[in-house]
């Protein structure tokens, strides 16, 4: 793990350089903590929190990787994305003890369970296509809680702001949408849709499913979603395209994202000037 430099690069001092190595700029994602943000590059990883002192903690490392071969099997990759970046959190919480997830908190916890027992009624009451939807809006909902508790919807307005001011070549991620189009919100409907057809096919061939065989749907509907998520980013300008990112952007605009403090922005700050150091260290 590394500590940041003393004297940050601006994103646009970045962009501007990348520029002049003929480079496109880093794609990056994050994930908002309670307290800070996870950024993710191709190769590493960087995040920063504020710590109780109220300083400003900076750690990074390498991603854990899964066999390039991966990336050629459509499906498959999208799943290996996922698990890479859920593999990097105890990464984080190691080098920075400090750190909280959205969901390390009680009333999270409880609104999940409820949503579990709520998911599980509901599939026996309704039965078939019914009653797996209804299962699927209810296993939103602690993921929406987490987002409307503490600070967690403005450190992912931090994410956003951050990442569009370094690929716009923008010192001022104030100015920046807080919505942005690579959100992981653009998963929730297709996820849904895709998570919603193959049970219901399931079930018509099984009359009980096995755990196992719900699970292998559940991956197999996350690596469809990926796959959707991807073709609509290289056709932004297509009408299904736009149609398949409303949800996902009317998720951010009106749940998902607040925007932030200048407090929050400078932790943002701080974890997008660490991955670039380590991503492009000359």
């Amino acid at each position: 793990m590394t500590a940041a430099p003393n004297v940050p690069e601006g994103p646009a001092r970045a962009a501007a350089r990348d520029a002049r190595r003929g480079e496109e700029p880093l794609r990056l994602g994050g994930m908002a903590l309670r307290n800070g943000l996870l950024v993710h590059g191709p190769a590493h990883w960087a995040a920063a929190i504020r710590a109780r002192d109220g300083s400003i903690a900076v750690a990074s490392g390498r991603k854990p990787r899964v066999p390039p071969v991966v990336d050629r099997v459509p499906g498959a990759r999208g799943v290996a994305r996922l698990g890479e970046a859920m593999a990097v959190i105890p990464l984080v919480r190691a080098a920075l003890p400090e750190a909280r997830l959205p969901f390390e908190d009680a009333a999270v916890v409880g609104v999940a369970l409820a949503a579990s027992a709520g998911g599980f009624a509901a599939r026996r009451r309704l039965g078939g296509g019914r009653g797996e939807l209804a299962a699927a809006a209810l296993s939103l909902a602690p993921s929406l809680v987490a987002l409307r508790m503490g600070d967690t919807a403005a450190y992912h307005g931090v994410e956003h702001k951050s990442i569009a001011a370094y690929e716009q070549g923008a010192d001022d991620a104030a100015q920046a949408a807080k919505e942005h189009d690579r959100c992981g919100s653009h998963l929730v409907a297709p996820m849904l849709a895709m998570n919603l057809a193959g049970v219901v096919l399931l079930r018509r061939v099984a009359e009980r499913p096995s755990p196992l065989a719900g699970g292998l749907v559940s991956l197999a509907s996350a690596g469809a979603a990926v796959e959707v998520f991807a073709w609509s980013e290289r056709h932004a300008g297509h009408p299904l395209a736009r149609a398949l990112r409303a949800p996902g952007y009317e998720l951010q605009r009106v749940l998902g994202t607040r925007e932030p403090t200048p407090e929050q922005l400078e932790v943002g700050h701080a974890a997008l000037e660490e991955i670039l150091r380590v991503e492009r260290p000359a």
